[in-house]
């Protein structure tokens, strides 16, 4: 079934759920209360109804905090509400036709934004009402820091570390409190983006029509199933906003021919509102085959329908071409390989408010992304010394560690083979999710929901057959508060996956103030406990490999359990402080998450040491994917923010990261590696060794940001901070030797990289622009023999027509 009749399937079942509203109406309603940043009903606060940023109505609210506007003309309007000791706040644009709407509005103290976040529970909650650890990057951060994909701004999350392999283009991972690249759930506009496995490659997304992301710091398989060991990323597309359609062109360039131009176009026309966004970038690097070609659409469309539904449909596309020449320091010389990539991201979503007690949400989310690696000829100089075919070797190179370890030699570049190379991925996902949250009282609230899906995917350059999973899931949750100064959420998943049979998660987050938010030097003190388990399936290539499946086709070989879920229970203690009126917040917590049941190939010699019948292991070919390792983090996340002044915000983090492998039984970890230059210490080839930590996850960390404002200009330095890491050459030398490794420990070097972007506002629809990336031209390896770009500069500007 293509991806437009799915959409147009869902679009109709959603619409039938939609509350019809009263024919002959052409007035309606707005009501709602107003709250403090805890929840409470604040009495005589001031409140405007808005149309087209002018006041229509104004009210005030009684003794219980609420407000009514009635005979409320049809269109689109907002309401902001005032009190004494409270910023201003104004809801999101809102429908009005027959019937009633209602707009709560929750204030806060001190200009310092605690928005409504999505990630941290079944139903939207204020960060002042959660304990749960979320970071929230916003539209103004991310025009603020300028940079054509949104890995830049993720450097700014504490207590995780973005990791990209060479220059812009090249794989890039995203650690969370030590957990795996591949442990954290990636929601595009709600629809769940990882690859089957749960890897994803943040290189490939740009700012296209982004206008948030949510980094949620924390287990949450209760909610998302599958993948959300660590945490969960989310990344929202824009809305159109304005009555009068806004059109908006950008263009910037700078050196190694790097080129983007932009365009959007939206706005909301009564019950709808439209938005959509085209950018193409490319640029050459720094070094030979390693141009990158980036081609992004991003739109969403919505409808106001019935008295209380919206209705939205998404669509993200991708399309990138990356000249992949290699870790060209390790070989001396450039391979010639390439990786063209598609991504699609597409859903429609319908959220309804049937009462003022009950909420419903209605998805269904497509997945569809291919990858095809082309390597056309081998690299290197042919070698034979065996007679079994020709490898073909590097130049000949000199490499140093940060551990002062040095090595001389040739590596393998390509091995032998049929070329040209290939390698052809493809994973889709089309899931159909609900739920349902009832307030049983003011302090009180009810959700449960469940989803389906269906997998589908393929990993192997021989096109081995389509590996096909129908998976669901089912959770319950409740959210509440005691006095008006502890809020507690707790919940229970159940996951049903054909790659491991079931799961249970469950999770708990408590937020409580020992001084409630209020003006003065010391404000409100929040202390926070967060505990959860997360889970995350198999590969499709670890499946087909796992020790079951080997096994299924080999005649009188015994049972053998399937492959079963990775595992991680994290949990975190932690204090917030406000200060100064509300302009600042500092943030330190503790954290320890465990990993265990975790997937490694493991030799056929060795399966007998972690429970399998010596029969069942002797049957494998060289060994299979089992569930054996496990490791730890844990550590300390510290965070700041201010508003010194109108015109300058600052904001740093640091974290310190004590992780350790405590189980493996892949053959590299049983058998070290020895190099004979270093015969007494013992080398982890391609994993890390048991004792060990895992690789490229710095013991320290950090990032710090300033922004200034001075009238028409806007000028940004940020910068992110690694200390040394653990990791390896991952190389063979001409004899399939050890001679090119280096010792593990603290190998990658430590590094800062800092960036500066300005603009200045010529006329309010021009705004000329400049960013400098790595601005004090400092070379550092974000992963060993991977080097970034030096320093790279762009400049352009961005007009606007139309819009309010």
């Amino acid at each position: 079934m293509t991806l437009r009749v799915w959409w147009m399937a869902a679009l109709v079942v959603m619409l039938a759920m939609v509350p019809s509203a009263e024919a002959g109406q052409q007035t309606g309603s707005i009501s709602g209360v107003v709250l403090d940043p805890l929840g409470a009903r604040v009495a005589g606060a001031e409140v405007s109804l808005l149309r087209d940023g002018q006041e229509t109505a104004h009210a005030q609210t009684g003794a219980d905090g609420a407000y009514t506007f009635a005979n409320v003309t049809s269109g689109r309007y907002q309401v902001r509400a005032s009190a004494p000791g409270f910023s201003v706040q104004a809801s999101d644009p809102l429908f009005v036709a027959a019937g009633a709407v209602t707009a709560d509005i929750t204030l806060q103290v001190g200009p310092l934004a605690q928005g409504v976040v999505v990630t941290a529970s079944a139903t939207a909650v204020r960060q002042s009402q959660t304990g749960a650890p979320v970071t929230v990057i916003d539209e103004a951060l991310l025009e603020a820091l300028n940079k054509p994909d949104i890995l830049e701004a993720l450097r700014l999350v504490p207590g995780a570390q973005a990791v990209q392999a060479g220059a812009r283009g090249g794989t890039a991972s995203f650690f969370i409190r030590g957990g795996n690249s591949n442990f954290a759930k990636i929601l595009v506009d709600g629809i769940a983006a990882n690859d089957i496995g749960g890897s994803f490659d943040f290189s490939q997304i740009a700012t296209t029509g982004v206008s948030r992301i949510e980094v949620l710091r924390q287990s949450n398989s209760v909610l998302y199933g599958s993948d959300a060991l660590t945490g969960v990323v989310s990344i929202e597309t824009k809305r159109g906003r304005t009555r009068i359609p806004e059109v908006r062109y950008s263009i910037d360039g700078g050196n190694l021919g790097t080129m983007r131009n932009d365009v959007s176009f939206g706005g909301a026309l009564r019950r709808f509102d439209y938005f959509s966004e085209f950018s193409a970038f490319t640029t050459d690097n720094r070094v030979p085959n390693n141009g990158y070609d980036n081609k992004t659409y991003a739109g969403r469309f919505g409808v106001k329908a019935g008295r209380g539904t919206d209705i939205s449909g998404v669509l993200r596309h991708v399309r990138g071409d990356y000249g992949s020449p290699n870790a060209i320091t390790l070989y001396g010389i450039p391979d010639d390989s390439s990786q063209a990539s598609k991504l699609t991201y597409g859903g429609v979503t319908a959220q309804s408010q049937w009462t003022d007690r009950l909420q419903t949400t209605i998805r269904f989310g497509d997945m569809d992304q291919t990858t095809h690696y082309l390597n056309p000829t081998p690299t290197g100089e042919a070698f034979d010394p065996f007679g079994f075919g020709a490898n073909y070797l590097g130049q000949r190179v000199t490499l140093t560690g940060a551990n002062g370890y040095s090595v001389t030699g040739r590596a393998i570049l390509d091995f032998g083979g049929t070329y040209p190379s290939r390698f052809d991925s493809r994973s889709t996902r089309r899931t159909l999710s609900g739920q349902a949250s009832y307030a049983l009282a003011s302090d009180l609230t009810i959700s449960a929901g469940g989803r389906v899906e269906r997998e589908q995917g393929y990993s192997d350059p021989a096109g081995k057959a389509t590996t096909t999973r129908d998976n669901g899931g089912l959770f319950v949750e409740g959210r509440g508060s005691v006095g008006s100064r502890t809020y507690v959420s707790a919940g229970l998943g159940y996951e049903k996956n054909e790659a491991f049979d079931s799961a249970v998660t469950p999770r708990v987050s408590v937020a409580s103030y020992l001084r409630q938010p209020a003006l003065g030097a010391i404000g409100d003190t929040k202390i926070s406990f967060n505990a959860g388990r997360g889970i995350k399936a198999p590969s499709v290539f670890q499946a087909q490999s796992s020790l079951a499946t080997l096994l299924s086709g080999v005649p009188g070989a015994p049972h053998v359990d399937v492959i079963g879920p990775e595992r991680g229970t994290s949990l975190d203690v932690g204090i917030e402080q406000g200060f100064w009126d509300g302009q600042a917040r500092a943030r330190v917590a503790w954290f320890r998450n465990s990993y265990d049941d975790l997937i490694e190939f493991v030799s056929k010699n060795v399966l007998p040491q972690v429970g399998v019948p010596v029969a069942a292991a002797q049957a494998t070919s060289f060994g299979a994917y089992v569930n054996s390792q496990s490791y730890e983090a844990k550590g300390i996340e510290a965070s700041a923010e201010a508003l010194v002044s109108r015109r300058l915000r600052v904001m740093g983090s640091y974290t310190y990261l004590a992780s350790e492998v405590t189980k493996s039984f892949s053959s590299g970890a049983l058998r070290p590696a020895i190099n004979p230059a270093f015969p007494a210490i013992q080398i982890g080839a391609f994993s890390p060794l048991v004792g060990a930590r895992p690789f490229r996850r710095p013991a320290n960390s950090g990032t710090a940001m300033v922004s200034y404002t001075a009238g028409a200009a806007e000028v940004t330095i940020s910068g992110y901070f690694s200390g040394k890491r653990d990791d390896s050459t991952f190389l063979s030398d001409a004899f399939f030797g050890n001679s090119m490794l280096l010792p593990n420990k603290d190998l990658d070097p430590a590094y800062q990289k800092f960036d500066l972007s300005g603009s200045y506002e010529l006329h309010r629809r021009v705004r000329p622009y400049v960013s400098i990336e790595n601005l004090f031209n400092k070379a550092y390896e974000a992963a060993f023999g991977s080097p970034a770009l030096g320093r790279t500069v762009r400049a352009g500007a961005s007009v606007a027509i139309g819009g309010e």
